[in-house]
């Protein structure tokens, strides 16, 4: 069983950051990213990197955001900042192995309100 265990989420104004850590339970995931998901919509990508690749980019959070792996860890870690209120969802980590199986963390809720 893998247990994904996120932090870092919470209240922020506009303008400001937040950093989303996952830590994974085991090793060897080929993807590692976030997702996120607003009340009434589809969860969408924000960020995901493969193993020793290049990261790849919601087009809404370019230049906004982050992503980056610690691979001693476990861990991935995104890096939001210039966070508007559009921004406001649970943010979900997500790992995928080589094979295909994929493991999904319990969320975290990201709201940015002044």
């Amino acid at each position: 069983q893998v247990q994904l265990v996120e932090s870092g989420g919470g209240l922020v104004q506009p303008g400001g950051s937040l950093r989303l850590t996952c830590a994974a339970s085991r090793t060897s995931f080929y993807l590692m990213g976030w997702y996120r998901q607003a009340p009434g919509s589809q969860r969408e990508l924000v960020a995901s990197m493969p193993r020793n690749g290049e990261a790849n980019y919601a087009d809404s959070m370019k230049g906004r955001v982050t992503i980056s792996r610690d691979y001693y860890k476990n861990s991935v870690t995104l890096q939001m900042n210039n966070l508007q209120p559009k921004d406001t969802a649970v943010y979900y980590c997500n790992v995928q192995s080589a094979f295909g199986d994929s493991h999904w963390g319990q969320g975290t809720q990201v709201t940015v309100s002044s």
